[in-house]
């Protein structure tokens, strides 16, 4: 029976490189049903998304393209279409892209097995209720303690074998050495006005300002304060009618829908890095 895969592929750009993978499916079976391209002509790297069906048993297509990354370099995964992500959450007292995360999860939407959450809060502080029997785990911190609670989440990766940490309004700065160590597998939410705010109530400054569109960004962590690539955004507009609190509450549905549209993305191998910048081929 056919089962589907995906296989992505990024490499320096030069001739030949659709030309042999797509060879390499037709030769060990395979029937091509999604192909997504993209030659960045200012980094001059390639990147490939396939999604194909096939009979035989993968291991001889994983031989052929073995062979074409060293014959490309190229970086490259093949995995079953749809396969479940081993992923962490962290979350503080907002929990509303919790909550959304686990309704997506629960409906099949989101390809991922959550294998915990990780709150600096504890569980009586959160208001979903549909975490069930997912593994909670209440990590405290302070600014002399933060060292050790970081070393923690480090290990509630290792042992669970997180494949991606989501930052589901996790309101603490992570230090860089644990930026470093979740690079390219941490995917964050936060606001974004036109102009920013920072620090404490930023809707709260957005109405004291009268901004006129508030929005998300979610992106993937960097040692750099919310600055990393990003993955996804949304905009909405907003008038002198909002109350602070309307803005907190668009705020949320904002945030929500682009982590919920971004961790789809990533789960999905449609996000690639790209240097500081992403390429997502979205669906």
């Amino acid at each position: 029976m056919a089962q589907s895969f995906t296989l992505v592929v990024s490499c320096p750009d030069r001739p030949g490189i659709v030309h042999g993978v797509a060879g390499a499916i037709f030769t060990h079976g395979g029937n091509i049903l999604e192909s997504r391209q993209f030659d960045d002509r200012e980094t001059g790297r390639f990147f490939l998304r396939l999604m194909f069906e096939m009979s035989e048993d993968p291991q001889g297509l994983h031989g052929a393209m073995a062979q074409l990354a060293a014959d490309f370099a190229m970086d490259w995964q093949l995995v079953p279409t749809g396969e479940r992500i081993k992923t962490l959450i962290l979350v503080s007292g907002f929990d509303h892209c919790l909550g959304y995360l686990l309704y997506k999860t629960r409906m099949g939407e989101l390809p991922m097995e959550i294998v915990g959450i990780a709150s600096n809060h504890p569980a009586s502080a959160m208001t979903v209720s549909t975490i069930g029997d997912i593994p909670f785990h209440h990590l405290p911190i302070t600014r002399d303690t933060k060292p050790q609670q970081e070393a923690q989440i480090k290990a509630l990766v290792d042992e669970t074998g997180a494949q991606l940490v989501i930052l589901a309004r996790y309101m603490q700065i992570l230090s860089d050495d644990l930026a470093a160590f979740l690079s390219g597998r941490c995917i964050n939410i936060h606001h974004s006005f036109l102009p920013s705010f920072k620090g404490a109530k930023p809707y709260h400054q957005a109405h004291a300002r009268g901004v006129k569109m508030i929005g998300a960004t979610a992106h993937y962590v960097t040692a750099d304060l919310d600055e990393g690539p990003i993955i996804h955004q949304a905009a909405e507009a907003v008038s002198h009618e909002d109350t602070p609190e309307d803005l907190v509450r668009k705020g949320r549905e904002i945030e929500s829908r682009v982590l919920g549209r971004a961790v789809g993305w990533h789960l999905n191998r449609r996000v690639f890095l790209n240097g500081g910048k992403t390429i997502v081929f979205g669906n």
